[in-house]
Order: C-alpha cells, then structure tokens, then sequence
C-alpha cells in the first residue's frame, strides 16, 4: 500500500506543477498564451484532470474556474496520500519506508 500511496502523490505532484506553471505562464504570456509551446505542453499534462473536475463539478461552476477546482481537488489528494503515508511509516518503521 505505501507504494500505491508514493504514486498517487507523485501523480498528484506532477499534475499539482502543471497546473501551477500553466497558470504562471498564462499571466507572462497573457493574451498569447495559446500560441506558446511550454503553455500548451502543461495544457496537456493537465487536461485529464481538468476534465475530472469538471465531471465532478455542477454546471453552474464556469468552465474558466474548472482549472482552480481540479488544482485543489488535486492538492487534497497530494495531501491525504501524504498523511496516509506517514502515518503507515509511522506505524512500520522510520527505516523501512527509505
């Protein structure tokens, strides 16, 4: 179980980064974003999740907010696959979980 807990964390952080840098560069970029590479390279990686939020959200929520949602959807996953972690190495040993 503590390795699925390290790849649900991991995929959270990798997620958690994209949607970050995506929308650090979105106010760099500001009315080009669309045309920039790295931009639409994060729009990538952070589509699949995008798209779980909005399933997950009602349709009231606007699509431009989707993005905010998916990212602390996200964090709240990093942070539970964080604690379940430490508490099972925690409950197995500091030196078994390196």
């Amino acid at each position: 179980m503590l390795v699925l807990a390290n790849a649900v964390k991991l995929i959270a952080e990798i997620a958690l980064m994209a949607l970050f840098g995506q929308w650090v560069l979105g106010l760099l970029a500001g009315a080009r974003k669309e045309q920039n590479i790295f931009y639409q390279i994060l729009q990538i990686v952070g589509r699949p999740f995008v798209r779980l939020a909005r399933l997950l959200t009602p349709n009231m929520v606007l699509d431009r907010h989707v993005p905010l949602v998916a990212f602390f959807l996200l964090l709240f996953i990093w942070l539970a696959a964080t604690i379940y972690r430490i508490q099972a190495c925690l409950q197995i040993g500091v030196e078994l979980c390196k």
